[in-house]
């Protein structure tokens, strides 16, 4: 698997994207990630506010034409994440820092395709929000929020970081 690995690490594309001086390189790679990261994780977090009582003027109906956005903001990360895994596939492959990553956004995926379901409920505007549902919107605000955070720290944290830390 890591000779696998290291083939796409050492790919044109990889090395291209990774040390070119280009702006449609890395720094468009990260900031078309951090674009997608903006889609998903915030228009999620605007529906998780809403459900739990935020701007309950607001029908849970109309929030539901975001998800269309919400979604292409996720596959967007999706691809950008692959191309950013395979930039560093080595190092992040046995970073556990990582796989708290991708634990969390999984586990955000799943309450935000929970959250999807309630949506089909012609009565999710007639009546409140139950406490179920209240505690899959602040679990998905935490997973998002734990995923970012999981996120910013692989540049810090596990193997193949190197410290600046002075003693």
């Amino acid at each position: 698997m890591m000779d696998f690995l290291a083939w796409l690490e050492q790919s044109g594309f990889a090395t291209w994207a990774r040390e070119s001086n280009s702006l449609f390189a890395y720094p468009s790679i990260l900031f078309l990630h951090t674009v997608g990261m903006g889609l998903v994780a915030g228009i999620s977090a605007l529906i998780d506010l809403r459900i739990l009582g935020c701007a309950d003027e607001i029908p849970l109906t109309g929030m539901q034409r975001l998800l269309p956005y919400m979604w292409a903001g996720f596959w967007l990360n999706t691809a950008t994440g692959i191309v950013l895994f395979i930039l560093d596939a080595t190092t992040k492959a046995i970073n556990p820092v990582f796989y708290t990553k991708m634990g969390f956004i999984a586990m955000a995926v799943v309450l935000c395709v929970i959250q999807g379901r309630g949506f089909r409920d012609p009565l999710v505007d007639k009546r409140p929000v139950d406490v179920n549902g209240k505690i899959i919107a602040f679990a998905s605000i935490m997973c998002w929020m734990a995923a970012i955070t999981a996120g910013r720290l692989l540049a810090y944290l596990g193997p193949g970081v190197i410290s600046n830390i002075r003693h």
